[in-house]
């Protein structure tokens, strides 16, 4: 797991390494930012296979413990209240703040009080029934 924080506003790519995948994932996660006379934009992913959702938890509930084997994922906290757990971690973050999940590491999200939304970026093969739950409040397991 890599805690991201937002980059600061300038022309850089930041990278984070990852230990070698079993698959064809990425050895690496780029973040472009790219500055523009009316602000700037980040790049999250350019031309591969990725999935991007944006996560709706409900008041005060949470996701399955998981994890996948064919993916990683990338989060980033949208509202303030949302509660990551990440391979034993459990994190807080900030509006904004980013965490890289690898495949195998169990993950899930969650809300302290508010409902929240959580930005996913799944990076390489998708596919739900790569979910291996662990621990389910709705039965799933």
């Amino acid at each position: 797991m890599t805690v991201l924080q937002p980059p600061p506003p300038t022309n850089q790519t930041t990278s984070f390494a990852r230990r070698p995948p079993a698959t064809d994932l990425r050895t690496e996660l780029a973040i472009i930012t790219d500055e523009r006379p009316w602000g700037r934009f980040e790049r999250f992913t350019l031309n591969e296979q990725s999935t991007v959702k944006i996560i709706h938890v409900a008041p005060g509930q949470r996701l399955s413990l998981q994890r996948h084997r064919h993916r990683d994922e990338l989060w980033v906290a949208l509202d303030r209240g949302a509660v990551f757990e990440v391979a034993g971690q459990r994190i807080e973050p900030e509006v904004g703040e980013r965490v890289l999940i690898k495949a195998g590491d169990t993950h899930r999200m969650g809300s302290s009080g508010p409902a929240v939304r959580v930005l996913e970026i799944a990076f390489g093969e998708f596919d739900e029934d790569d979910i291996e739950r662990l621990e389910d409040a709705y039965g799933r397991t």
